[in-house]
């Protein structure tokens, strides 16, 4: 047990650390009347949605609490905590970086390398408080139950919570963005962040309520349902070695903290290079600092240094994403450049160019990731165990890739917040920063999928060692496994079309709105009269509390119908169709959305081209995308987790028919 309270301890400490940097953020300038006027509508609207998203949240966890508790009330103890937890860190991140952006933004104005180690500073907030609590919340409850069983309700409602913040979040900001890009850019010919467009601010608070507080209750529930399947996996697969193989995954989730906190350090103290080199650099600390906690964690609790060597596997399959991402998202890459370039023969031919990378663009990723999971399989002697430290693996740096991810909203909420303030001089240095931040966000997403397909794997192996799945008769030629496994593919496709409807319904809401503003007010586009900003925020937070629901009961309500009606070994089947074109959609989405965004970015950075039927076809594809890199693709990483989980939950239930 001297081993789990040390684990608290580093719990604690990144929320000290959390504290630590928060302070500092909220004590320098905001900068102007104008921009603090900006960023005050911002913060007021994020806070707002946030508000009214808790509370839905809120009555569904309600619901589910209820049958939780007749099964067993300390499953419903810890599935309220988990999600509580969650979007707790979610909401610690996004209050810090609804400040961070105007100071980031006023600091630009100084110095680019003070307002980059500023923005950093504001997604170090999100990133250490997403590690942190997931530690403490897992780490707390196995020193109070003792039972690895007991805490998977711990997991379920982080997992939970995060669909729907990252559901309603990801719809929120789209309709936004789709709004402001359509009407806007292609109807009004306004630039980006223009204060003339009534969606501008709805799409700012987007940003933060999407890959802030969306992102980070993901990665919280993929943390924390990774550390929870470690445990239960050690208890079944190590019993001879008894807390310490409970242990172990705790505390390198410890190590990865403390090596979090010195890449997030290096970043801020750091000003030889310039912000990308700079970047690249705290990550590489990062990740060496990872791999030597990773070495003290495996010989201090399992004296086992083959998992070690699958530790890093997982590591490195992490890491290798990002280059993935930089060939097919670099916004000067090939990919990027011919996409843009087919802008000039339309919209439908840069559609279809984008979506030919798009369908490539899942190979490699999941080359890495089964590279990794083989590797650490023979590397231990066959030993599911070993695949088990190739999943952790992947979660060592989530900390700083967080930190990175939230980064670039700030940045995003800086650049619009100079832009509408007219401040020039702020402008021009934020650019760069918002192309580092554009570029973190993507490899966050890739990082989280393929993370994901690790944990759900493990999940997967979990459940399966439960209910004995080797034990089927027939296996595979069973008609009942068979069925389960083509209704599992099946789901994801359901789920994204929701997801994706979802959006686009909202946006239908959102475009009309912002016609109707400039058709009623024609002094807006002249710029004599304010647009209705707090409307179109009204409007998206409606629309995405409404349409985040289907989704999430589709998540939940399938493996328990399966599990119920076609027994335990149908619902292993399905976890397993699920997860093969969950991992496949999820990656297709994120790079997809990813190339047409940065080919309108490519094309806008010629000033010339803007305004052009080459522009306007760029936006098209950009639209056609949106959806798809922040609403489907983040979203199939949580459902393909949250499906296992359910069905790791239900597991004792089904064992009982």
């Amino acid at each position: 047990m001297d081993l789990i309270c040390v684990v608290l301890a580093v719990g604690v400490f990144a929320m000290l650390v959390v504290a630590y940097l928060a302070s500092g953020i909220l004590k320098e300038s905001a900068g102007t009347p104008r921009m603090i006027e900006i960023a005050g509508y911002i913060r007021e609207a994020t806070k707002a949605f946030v508000r009214r998203q808790y509370k839905t949240i809120a009555g569904f966890i309600v619901l589910l609490t209820i049958p939780l508790a007749i099964f067993d009330y300390r499953i419903a103890v810890t599935f309220v905590l988990g999600a509580v937890t969650s979007l707790l860190a979610a909401y610690i991140g996004l209050h810090v970086a609804v400040e961070a952006n105007v100071r980031t933004a006023n600091a630009a104005g100084s110095s680019s390398s003070r307002a980059f180690a500023l923005a950093f500073s504001g997604g170090a907030v999100m990133g250490l408080s997403v590690v942190g609590l997931s530690l403490i919340g897992v780490g707390a409850l196995y020193l109070l139950y003792q039972n690895p069983t007991l805490i998977v309700g711990f997991g379920f409602g982080a997992s939970l919570a995060a669909l729907f913040a990252q559901l309603g979040g990801g719809i929120f900001t789209k309709a936004a963005d789709m709004g402001a890009d359509l009407v806007g850019k292609i109807e009004q010919h306004i630039p980006e962040d223009d204060p003339r467009n009534p969606a501008v601010i709805a799409d700012l608070v987007g940003d933060n309520v999407g890959d802030c507080a969306g992102r980070g209750s993901d990665l919280f529930e993929s943390l924390s349902d990774d550390y929870i399947t470690a445990i239960m996996l050690g208890t079944l697969l190590l019993g001879r070695l008894g807390i310490t193989a409970v242990a172990f995954p705790l505390l390198l989730g410890a190590s990865g903290i403390l090596a979090t906190v010195i890449g997030v350090f290096f970043v801020r103290v750091w000003k030889r290079t310039g912000i990308v080199v700079t970047f690249n650099l705290g990550l590489l600390i990062t990740a060496f600092c990872c791999v030597f906690g990773a070495l003290i964690s495996c010989l201090v609790t399992l004296g086992d240094i083959s998992v070690f060597y699958s530790v890093v596997g997982g590591l490195a399959a992490s890491l290798a994403v990002g280059v993935v991402v930089q060939y097919y998202m670099g916004i000067n890459g090939r990919v990027v450049r011919r996409v843009a370039e087919s802008s000039e023969r339309g919209a439908a031919v840069n559609v279809l160019t984008g979506l030919s990378y798009a369908f490539q663009s899942p190979f490699m990723p999941i080359l890495f990731v089964l590279g990794a999971i083989v590797f650490a399989y023979l590397i231990t002697g066959c030993s599911l165990y070993g695949v088990l430290g190739a999943n952790l693996g992947t979660d060592l740096a989530a900390g700083f890739i967080m930190s990175s991810d939230t980064f670039g909203p700030i940045c995003d909420n800086a650049l619009g917040i100079a832009k509408m303030s007219r401040n020039e001089r702020c402008s021009g240095s934020l650019e760069e920063l918002d192309g580092l931040g554009n570029t973190t966000k993507a490899y966050t997403k890739a990082f989280a999928t393929a993370s994901g397909t690790v944990s759900t794997i493990v999940i997967f192996a979990a459940y399966g060692e439960m209910v004995k799945l080797h034990e089927a008769s027939q296996g595979v030629l069973n008609p009942i496994f068979i069925a389960g496994l083509l209704l599992g593919a099946a789901l994801p496709f359901i789920f994204s079309s929701l997801a994706i409807g979802a959006a686009g319904k909202t946006a239908y809401q959102m475009i009309d709105e912002v016609r109707r503003q400039f058709r009623e007010n024609p002094d807006i586009i002249e710029g004599k009269a304010k647009p209705n900003y707090a409307r179109c925020v009204d409007v998206a937070t409606k629309q995405a509390l409404k349409r985040m629901m289907m989704p999430g009961i589709l998540a939940v309500a399938s493996p328990v119908i399966v599990g119920l009606v076609l027994g335990k070994y149908a619902l292993g089947a399905m976890l397993l169709g699920g997860l093969a074109t969950s991992a496949l959609l999820a990656s297709f989405f994120t790079f997809g959305g990813g190339i047409w965004d940065n080919a309108k970015k490519h094309v806008e950075r010629k000033f010339w081209m803007r305004g052009t039927p080459t522009h306007e076809a760029a936006v098209i594809g950009d639209t056609v995308g949106d959806p798809l890199k922040d609403v489907a693709g983040p979203s199939l990483n949580i459902f393909m987790k949250l499906t296992s989980i359910t069905a790791l939950l239900i597991a004792p239930l089904l064992l009982m028919l």
